[in-house]
């Protein structure tokens, strides 16, 4: 892993979605809420009717406690969290879940430019992130990551993200990239002022991703060339 350039240095930020855009989980996130729900507040409930792709992950603890017009004190917050994070270490488990194609090569051809910073923009809070980078083992191929537990929504942690980038290495918004496999990435990279790559990997489709107009629209990761390309005219300023 190369060591991140300096802040003098740094021109272009990426900013990495998790689920459905570097890895699967095979539904471990839904899984472990649903246990969570069920160890912590009585509920049985596979939770097949809530929406977690390009959500925060307490945005989708949200939606659980209304579906189930149940409120939580702080204690009984942290517990459900903890028993969430317990139970997502113990279902990914060697064989469960891969990282996507063409993230592995990206990922090194981006830490490999010598003025790129590889950074992480997720819904999934600190430790959940932390869990599912570690499984796959790419936790240490982030110079900073902006998270779920961070702002009300996605679109704040966009922002979060972004000026996380500005402070540290006087990158604007306009040259970080949002990486991402739904509308709402595309969305709050908009909202960010940055510049967003989709990837049909995830629940959605090209055609869907399509209907939102991102800069870049992808299969997947696999053609490196190409978005390593691209990325650089965003540096130039002539991207998006």
């Amino acid at each position: 892993m190369t060591s991140p350039p300096t802040p003098a240095a740094a021109r272009l930020v990426w900013l990495f979605d998790v689920d459905g855009t570097l890895m699967l989980t095979n539904g471990a996130a839904r899984e472990a809420f649903a246990y969570a729900a069920r160890e912590c507040l009585g509920i049985e409930d596979d939770l097949a009717d809530i929406a977690f792709a390009g959500r925060t992950d307490p945005l989708i603890l949200g939606d659980v406690l209304r579906k189930h017009a149940r409120v939580l004190g702080p204690d009984e917050e942290q517990r459900f969290w903890d028993a969430t994070y317990a139970r997502m270490e113990v279902l990914l488990v060697p064989g469960r879940g891969r990282l996507l194609p063409g993230v592995t090569d990206l990922l090194a051809a981006v830490a490999h430019e010598p003025t790129w910073v590889t950074a992480l923009l997720t819904g999934n809070t600190v430790r959940m992130a932390a869990i599912k980078l570690r499984a796959f083992g790419i936790e240490d191929r982030f110079a900073f990551g902006a998270f779920g537990d961070e702002a009300p929504d996605r679109n704040g942690v966009a922002r979060v993200a972004t000026g996380r980038a500005a402070e540290r290495y006087g990158v604007p918004p306009e040259r970080c990239i949002v990486v991402g496999d739904t509308e709402h990435d595309i969305a709050c990279a908009r909202a960010a002022g940055a510049a967003v790559v989709a990837v049909a990997t995830g629940v959605r489709s090209r055609a869907e991703l399509a209907a939102h107009s991102p800069d870049l629209l992808l299969d997947d990761l696999t053609d490196v060339r190409a978005c390593l390309a691209w990325a650089r005219a965003v540096e130039d300023g002539a991207g998006g």
